[in-house]
């Protein structure tokens, strides 16, 4: 794996490796073969046993908990590595650090004294301040709203353009992935998957496991029943029902099996039945259960096979969805991906 100056996303399942790969990079896990490089120095290298301290290493690191000291102020928080250089060097690039993330306001309080948004910032201007030659994020927004998200990925995307070192991001949010990365790298059991480009990785899954890791919370057994080739589509029968689909054109065989999935988010719900839409999948079905998850209600519908289907709340409220009432299931064609 080569991560290039830029953000690199490391996504990836629970328990599939990624916080272990940041963390041997920063040298608090030993690898058991291979080697880590920056440029031109050897960080680690199992052949020969060469592994550096992880002081010597020149990387930063933010972990999901931010570690800052609670008994210091900010200013003391990003001085911290900082100790070996001269009092005005140091006063210069504590300010530079703070600037860059909009909180030079806060230096002087104790991270209890802040927002959870300035803790973060604090944390990414600590790690950056001594200009390490890479940077390792796991999972650093998580804990924040969408909003403060976004501002403090505009203002790392700023930073790195400016900077432009290495940056290992960890995270399972998709959002984050398309906001802030410039390639991803999925892992699986410790294993790189693929890599690429986030729309072509994330958005155009070829294989089942990458689509669930992706978002994509349906997928079905199906049979190919009709090829359009002059349309650049095809008909699905959904396993078990007589459910079908209008899907992109793949290379699956009139009669033979496939595997459809779609994002619970590209569904759209009607309590009528629609008409005259470019839409060609209209699906009747019934409201299941509802289930309210952070921002988003879950929606399980059987219309002749399980569907799941994100809605807001106030979609629920306008629409008063509940389980047991008849609902149409409207999915683009090319919301459908075939998956192996």
């Amino acid at each position: 794996m080569v991560a290039p100056s830029g953000i690199t996303i490391v996504f990836g399942a629970s328990g599939s490796g990624k916080s272990t790969l940041l963390r041997s990079v920063a040298g608090l896990v030993k690898p058991d073969a291979g080697s880590i490089t920056i440029g031109s120095r050897i960080l680690f290298d199992g052949s020969s046993g060469r592994s550096l301290p992880v002081r010597q290493r020149r990387v930063g690191f933010v972990f999901q908990q931010l570690a800052l000291f609670p008994h210091m102020s900010i200013a003391h928080n990003l001085a911290y590595g900082l100790h070996d250089r001269p009092a005005r060097i140091r006063r210069d690039q504590i300010h530079a650090a703070a600037a860059s993330f909009r909180i030079t306001h806060v230096l002087s309080r104790r991270p209890d004294a802040v927002s959870g948004g300035e803790r973060q910032r604090a944390a990414l201007a600590r790690s950056l301040v001594t200009t390490p030659d890479a940077l390792l994020l796991d999972e650093p927004l998580s804990a924040l709203d969408h909003a403060t998200q976004s501002r403090i990925i505009d203002d790392l995307r700023a930073w790195n353009i400016a900077n432009g070192i290495p940056i290992l991001y960890v995270t399972h949010a998709h959002r984050e992935v398309f906001a802030l990365g410039d390639r991803v790298v999925v892992l699986d059991q410790g294993r790189i998957v693929t890599t690429g480009v986030p729309h072509e990785v994330l958005a155009l899954p070829e294989h089942e496991g990458l689509a669930r890791i992706a978002g994509f919370e349906n997928v079905f057994d199906a049979i190919v029943t009709e090829r359009r080739p002059d349309a650049g589509t095809m008909q699905c029968t959904l396993s078990g029902s007589g459910t079908e689909l209008e899907v992109p054109l793949s290379r699956g065989e009139v009669g033979t099996a496939a595997r459809v999935a779609v994002r619970a988010g590209d569904i759209l719900l009607a309590t009528e039945a629609p008409r005259a839409l470019s839409a060609r999948n209209v699906i009747h079905g019934r409201i299941i259960s509802l289930a309210r998850e952070g921002p988003t209600v879950v929606a399980r519908v059987d219309a002749g096979a399980p569907f799941v289907v994100h809605v807001t709340q106030s979609a629920v409220d306008s629409l008063s969805l509940a389980p047991g009432r008849p609902v149409w299931l409207i999915v683009k064609t090319y919301s459908c991906r075939i998956v192996s």
